[in-house]
């Protein structure tokens, strides 16, 4: 009878033991995750495996086919040509996919392929049914070979790890420092091996970045048989090469226990920083382990924020909160080495230096969504700023791998660096970074010279006129409230009436920003639906879209449509207008509502300007509507260009109920929630707890809202509040509210 008891108690002790255990797996939320979520159609997102903020991405290239390959992967593609350690996501520009690694059996094929088919090359088909992507993983079976490559890393490390089938003829692996992505070429390549197990390199490159500087070492988990180095497809002799397009071939006799792995680190600075990094960050060879680490570090970072929704609309929530860790990226070594922009080497800095700074996007939601999930980070941003500016003389504009691009409008890492400041953040040289924010409205290109003179730009002088003037005045603005926060009173002033020159360009006549002549008459013929690519005044856009883009003077832009009705009546006609872009428009132009365009970054605020008309549920109709039409769990669930997390923090502010319109006023306007209930939590262990009561695919309109206990009545939130701590409940229904967010006193105010 003992023995029964002491058994019973033994299995139950067990079971509970079970079931805590696999209750603690299902709690895991990187196993929402899905990276290839966005893979498919114009998402351009990076597939494979990092850690966040990770100076590797290491994952699969296919064979290149044009602008939706941008990220070296597609999900429509069945190629692979190798793996690669560096990678963009979402952009609209191609480039990295240095040092590919391709394993392979057989006949040696040095060429990687030209298609699919092409048995001439080393490239491998795959089935998407044998692939396998989540937070810090990925895995696929290469066909040809019958390979199984499976990949993790570190922050510098990419770390592969082949199974090859027993037996397998003549093994070997392809490094390719020719390959790269979409613009990229190679300039100058080394490679050499150290010792039985150990090769070192380099590769420099030119493409969207013009000066690109690689180090890398490769570690090998068994001795090499031998190495053939290549000059494009001659053969070189000596154990090591230096030139402009290098490949070579590791060959093994067999491979220990069919598994082969591979870790390569990666260092901006040199081979010897990169052997560092490799000692430092991955000495061992437990690759599950590693594994295990990697999705340690997304789960660290994706529980800041713990929602309640259904299961689909979380991988949705938290695959987009993933995209917005992967840049920007560490562009130092452990030991806070860094090349700068100048191409000097920098040693043991005080901050980690970044990279992948894509600007016109980030601005507007990704970098505001910074200050409140990853305050460690706003200051390694704003000091990696301040430090191109000493080096190149400006701020950065898209800068991408200590290379400045110039990419898109405006001046706008002022706006990342101002919000900064303005919400308490003091890690940085505050007397250095107003001079540097200042300095970069007082350029002499791109029209602003004419902005300093308090002049409209000229359309028929400088291109896309309008969209720089538009984006130059929230920038203005910006400098000014910072100059404002620091007794600067005459750069406020003329900061502020700089923040006001969008108001040349509004026709009254026609009710939309265009472009205005020298001669101080109106371009003709015009169209505000027609979009000519980098032909016209407006920046992947037409005038539908850029009338809107006054994030900084909302109550001003209402005042030139002549009061909220008109003002409404016209955002209204924005959503059901017919597009008709013509031949020549973006492909960046897409998730069309009428002209509205939720896959590119100027809209994005645009559905939350009926607040400041006191109608915020119209407001929730079209959240609801995006939601539904533009973001889901499948490939193809992101409408356009993921843009390095602007894209996908555009979803994570609006699930939660509120986004930052204003991109530098401390304030956020509320929407309509995607989520039953959430828990940021913030800096000092506080904790902001949203509660949404009564949310349903009905109940999509705020009735009221309770926050600390007290009745709010206000349709936007300030960052103060939020970062505060404390509890909110947003309380649904069925139909708008007559009273919610509808008074003058309770809509958002652009100056705060």
């Amino acid at each position: 009878m003992q023995f029964n008891k002491t058994s019973f108690v033994l299995f139950l002790a067990s079971s509970l033991f079970v079931f805590s255990t696999a209750a603690q797996q299902k709690a895991k939320l990187t196993q929402y995750v899905d990276p290839l979520i966005g893979s498919a159609k114009h998402g351009h997102v990076f597939v494979g495996a990092n850690v966040p903020y990770g100076a590797v991405q290491l994952g699969p290239n296919n064979i290149f086919e044009g602008w939706d390959w941008c990220s070296g992967y597609n999900y429509i593609s069945n190629t692979i040509t190798g793996f690669a350690h560096t990678h963009l996501s979402g952009t609209g520009i191609g480039d990295l996919g240095d040092i590919s690694i391709m394993p392979a059996t057989g006949k040696l094929l040095l060429e990687k392929g030209k298609t699919a088919d092409d048995q001439h090359g080393y490239l491998s088909k795959f089935s998407h049914q044998n692939e396998v992507a989540k937070a810090g993983y990925y895995s696929v079976l290469l066909d040809k070979y019958d390979i199984k490559a499976e990949l993790t890393a570190t922050e510098r490390v990419g770390f592969h790890q082949y199974t090859f089938k027993k037996g397998a003829e003549n093994p070997h692996i392809i490094i390719d420092l020719i390959e790269g992505i979409g613009w990229d070429a190679p300039v100058s390549a080394s490679l050499k091996q150290l010792d039985a197990t150990t090769l070192v390199g380099h590769r420099n490159s030119k493409g969207w970045a013009s000066d690109q500087r690689l180090y890398f070492v490769i570690k090998l988990s068994q001795p090499i048989k031998n190495l053939v180095l290549y000059d494009s497809t001659v053969v070189k002799s000596g154990a090591g090469l230096s030139g402009k397009k290098l490949k070579a071939v590791v060959n093994f006799d067999v491979i220990n226990r069919e598994k082969l792995q591979v870790k390569v680190a990666l260092s901006p600075v040199s081979s010897a920083n990169a052997i560092l990094n490799l000692n430092t960050e991955l000495p061992g060879w437990d690759f599950a382990s590693t594994v295990k680490n990697a999705d340690a570090k997304w789960e660290k970072e994706l529980s800041k924020v713990d929602i309640g929704a259904s299961n689909t609309t979380k991988k949705v929530f938290y695959t987009a909160l993933y995209h917005t860790m992967i840049a920007p990226s560490l562009f130092n070594d452990v030991n806070k080495d860094y090349r700068g922009t100048d191409k000097k080497v920098y040693k043991k800095a005080n901050f980690n230096n970044l990279t992948t700074f894509s600007l016109w996007d980030t601005y507007r939601a990704a970098n505001p969504l910074y200050t409140i999930l990853h305050p460690e980070k706003v200051s390694d941003v704003v000091n990696t700023m301040l430090a191109i500016y000493k080096q190149q003389g400006k701020l950065p504009v898209w800068h991408l791998m200590g290379s400045e691009t110039n990419t898109m409008v405006g001046y706008h890492a002022v706006p990342v660096i101002a919000d900064a400041y303005l919400k308490g953040y003091r890690g940085f040289d505050v007397n250095l970074a107003f001079e540097a924010v200042k300095q970069s409205a007082m350029q002499k290109t791109d029209g602003i010279d004419y902005i300093q003179q308090l002049k409209y730009i000229p359309a028929d002088k400088v291109n896309e006129s309008v969209a720089k003037a538009l984006e130059y005045a929230i920038d203005d603005y910006c400098i000014a409230m910072f100059a404002k926060a620091l007794n600067k009173t005459k750069d406020y002033q003329y900061f502020s009436k700089r923040a006001e020159l969008y108001k040349a360009y509004f026709d009254k006549d026609v009710q939309f920003m265009r472009g205005k002549l020298a001669d101080g008459t109106w371009r003709v013929p015009f169209s505000p639906v027609a979009s000519k690519h980098r032909e016209d005044d407006y920046t992947e856009g037409n005038a539908w879209q850029y009338t809107w883009l006054v994030p900084q003077d909302v109550e001003g832009l209402i005042k030139l449509f002549g009061g909220d009705k008109p003002f409404v009546n016209k955002l209204d006609s924005l959503f059901s207008v017919k597009a008709d872009l013509g031949e020549n428009s973006s492909p960046d132009i897409s998730g069309l509502i009428g002209n509205y365009a939720q896959g590119n970054e100027p809209g994005h605020h645009i559905t939350y300007l009926y607040a400041y008309a006191g109608m915020p549920w119209k407001t929730a109709d079209l959240i609801r509507k995006i939601d539904h039409d533009f973001y889901s769990s499948k490939p193809d669930g992101l409408c356009g260009n993921e843009d390095v997390g602007q894209m996908s923090a555009w979803y994570v502010f609006s699930a939660m109920g509120f986004y930052p319109v204003n991109p530098a006023n401390g304030a956020y306007v509320f929407g309509t929630p995607l989520l039953n209930h959430a828990t940021i939590t913030l800096a000092g262990n506080k904790k902001f707890n949203i509660k949404v009561i009564g949310n349903s695919a009905e109940n999509k309109y705020i009735q009221k809202i309770i926050l600390n206990g007290k009745p709010y009545n206000k349709s936007y939130i300030l960052h103060k509040a939020i970062v505060a701590g404390g509890n909110i409940q947003i309380y649904m229904g069925s139909k708008p509210s007559e009273t919610w967010g509808v008074k003058p006193e309770y809509r958002p105010v652009s100056n705060q």
